[in-house]
């Protein structure tokens, strides 16, 4: 089966007072990404789509699904590791304000939840979305974070962040049945191109 995990659009700066989630809602221009990778993706069936309970991956699939009439099935367990921070500040930007931060997240070290928790509950859901649809092209809009340890999980790589994918950028996997799992393309973004 082919598994397509593409990253959000970009979202808003969000800082809440109160202590609550951010879960940003998607910025003006996250959603003219979104926009247009559900344009480039009409052009290459799925046969389901899967989301993040974020918001900023839930209206990145909205217009996935109208386009090709499919419903969004949420899975907590490709929410991004940030899920209970009260600040969401996008990784590129978090270099500019914070880089210690930073370079500690680039090592896997997050303040939010212990990372290899995160990697394994990313794992384990990517599994069951691949058992569940032998023979099928499945899309996930998720997060950076998720496409990092699933990418790693599959390359052999230890648990981390070790690149940095373009918001709405399509990243292609091969899930054979015997178990094989291969990267196909990372960060493919033709569709920005215009």
């Amino acid at each position: 089966m082919e598994l397509l995990l593409i990253r959000h659009g970009l979202p808003e700066l969000v800082a809440n007072q109160d202590g609550s989630p951010a879960d940003p809602p998607l910025s003006e221009i996250g959603q003219k990404q979104a926009q247009l990778v559900a344009a480039w993706m009409n052009r290459h069936p799925i046969d389901r789509l899967y989301s993040s309970p974020m918001r900023r991956a839930l209206q990145t699939a909205e217009p996935i699904a109208a386009a090709q009439q499919l419903e969004i099935e949420v899975r907590p367990g490709v929410a991004e590791y940030d899920r209970n921070s009260d600040t969401y500040i996008p990784v590129e930007q978090l270099k500019e304000h914070d880089i210690e931060r930073w370079r500690r997240l680039m090592k896997g070290e997050v303040d939010e939840m212990d990372f290899r928790e995160f990697h394994q509950e990313v794992v384990e859901t990517l599994e069951a979305i691949i058992s569940e649809n032998k023979g099928k092209t499945v899309a996930v809009t998720c997060h950076g974070g998720v496409i990092n340890v699933w990418t790693a999980h599959v390359i052999g790589l230890e648990p981390r962040m070790f690149f940095n994918p373009n918001y709405t950028s399509i990243n292609r996997y091969m899930a054979a049945s015997g178990g094989v799992r291969s990267v196909i393309t990372l960060n493919q973004h033709v569709h920005l191109d215009d």
